[in-house]
């Protein structure tokens, strides 16, 4: 599959593609999700904003980051 230029897909990361892509359910309650269901082994995720993409990254100490 060919993609423009524009496009960018959610595992896609700085032009390098992660080819590994899986699927899982995350269980939402109200308007919270558990960060231990959300990371789920892994200490960083993407998150697919629009046409940006932005970091989740959970630190050594425990704490969460956000770029983009």
């Amino acid at each position: 599959m060919s993609k423009t230029p524009q496009q960018k897909f959610p595992n896609e990361i700085d032009g390098a593609t992660d080819v590994s892509v899986s699927h899982r359910s995350i269980a939402v309650r109200g308007n919270t999700i558990d960060s231990k269901d959300l990371f789920s082994g892994i200490r960083e995720i993407i998150i697919a904003h629009g046409a940006e993409n932005y970091r989740l990254r959970l630190t050594s100490q425990n704490k969460l980051i956000l770029t983009k």
